[in-house]
């Protein structure tokens, strides 16, 4: 049976291959040959995509990133639908589960949502449910940035807090609209903000995420 992670990169290397390597994306300053060398690197140059968390590997990280998006754009998205080479741990499907489910349909939709004329997708209730259990131990994490307190709700009222604290903004929405809001897609996921003016503004306006 095929993965989460598995599904979704192969929709990521779809709607890039649709996109074509210079249309927009919701990463700032990125299209979408940026964003596929950014996939392409994460998996298969461990030793420069450290630099993702560690400043002091920044350099090499932007020297790497920028030798792979010179490369065919075709190349790119070939080598993010054949996955990781064997050696990498991203070859071993539970953490490749673990670590591109979530990467994968956010940056899926990056490039859907920039596009004009996108609309929410339909997650089937199972991925629903794993976006939302992943959500529930990355809340706090995604959220640590947030200026006020943040309460993730979803419909059937289950919540997540991300964020103690006062004011306190409640965002509701499905858990695939709530997983962007919380990587700092708060003005394209399709939610509900309750909370003064002001502090949904202070929340809407803030880069959330990881």
């Amino acid at each position: 049976m095929s993965t989460h992670a598995k599904r979704e990169r192969l929709l990521l290397a779809d709607l890039l291959e649709a996109a074509g390597p210079h249309a927009p994306t919701l990463c700032e300053g990125w299209l979408t040959r940026d964003l596929a060398a950014h996939v392409v690197v994460r998996e298969r140059r461990p030793d420069a995509a450290a630099g993702l968390l560690l400043g002091a590997l920044r350099a090499r990280l932007d020297k790497v990133m920028d030798e792979y998006t010179a490369k065919p754009y075709e190349e790119l998205v070939q080598l993010i639908r054949t996955g990781p080479p064997k050696l990498s741990p991203y070859s071993l499907k539970p953490i490749d589960e673990a670590a591109n489910a979530v990467e994968f349909y956010v940056h899926a939709e990056d490039v859907r949502r920039a596009q004009p004329q996108w609309s929410p997708r339909e997650l089937d209730p199972v991925f629903a449910d794993a976006l939302w259990s992943r959500l529930e131990r990355l809340a706090r994490l995604t959220g640590r940035r947030s200026p006020v307190g943040l309460v993730l709700r979803r419909p059937d009222g289950r919540t997540a807090v991300a964020h103690k604290g006062t004011p306190v903004v409640t965002v509701t929405g499905e858990p695939g609209e709530l997983t962007l809001f919380c990587f700092g897609r708060q003005s394209a996921a399709s939610v509900e903000t309750t909370g003064t003016e002001e502090a949904v503004t202070r929340l809407t306006t803030t880069r959330l995420g990881i």
